[in-house]
């Protein structure tokens, strides 16, 4: 048992899925894997194990932002040995040809987080993801004949900011704007652990289009999907 986390160290496996909802943890467990047996509910952060297919796997949640992602990956790679981490999130795209339900494989993740200005002192990391996961994990989507974009997402500390924000990444090619994939990615990097964020498009910055918390919540399951398929 860590700080955060209620469970032994057998009970977590060794593959990590992070929705930031612990609800859609808890719809993941239910849904796409079999004899799932929770193992936390501290602070209602809820973590499942169970197997998909022959493989032991466990998804949990991890809160918004990168401080409340960083307490559970800390602790599961420090106190649980967890050696992949697979984000499986939703974001807001920033490029006009992206719709809502679009799949994004993020490979790198810039970000304004004060955290990394802390953990560098100033200086810039570039975090970037597992290059083994993103290429298994875009195999596996064209091999179902699902259309994935590729590229770099913005990973911001603040939610509600100032109008226009985004255009200066969207016409740097940003994909995306989310609010957990860069500390995912530099604490993947510093504990040498895999990452990869799996992201689906919840609305668009470009054209309002957005979904519903339901759909948020149960309707986004082609990343967990494609996931669960690159677990080992």
């Amino acid at each position: 048992m860590s700080l955060h986390i209620g469970a032994k160290p057998e009970q977590i496996a060794s593959t990590v899925l992070l929705p930031g909802d612990p609800r859609r943890a808890k719809f993941i467990a239910e849904t796409m894997l079999t004899d799932a047996i929770l193992f936390n509910e501290i602070r209602g952060m809820l973590g499942y194990t169970g197997r998909y297919k022959t493989k032991r796997v466990s998804v949990m949640g991890t809160g918004i932002g990168i401080p409340s992602l960083a307490i559970y990956v800390n602790e599961l790679v420090s106190e649980y040995q967890v050696k992949t981490l697979i984000r499986v999130g939703t974001c807001g795209a920033l490029q006009p040809h992206m719709k809502v339900g679009d799949i994004i494989l993020a490979m790198t993740a810039s970000t304004d987080s004060g955290t990394n200005r802390l953990w560098f002192e100033g200086a810039d990391f570039a975090p970037a993801a597992s290059f083994d996961l993103l290429l298994r994990a875009h195999e596996i989507a064209l091999g179902r004949g699902v259309e994935v974009s590729v590229g770099g997402v913005f990973s911001g500390d603040s939610f509600y900011n100032k109008a226009e924000w985004w255009k200066k990444w969207a016409v740097h090619g940003v994909l995306a704007c989310e609010m957990e994939t860069g500390g995912l990615y530099t604490l993947a990097a510093r504990l040498k652990a895999d990452a990869l964020s799996i992201l689906t498009v919840s609305d668009s910055l470009v054209t309002g289009e957005s979904s519903t918390p339901r759909q948020r919540e149960r309707d986004f399951s082609l990343m967990a999907e494609i996931a669960l398929e690159i677990s080992t």
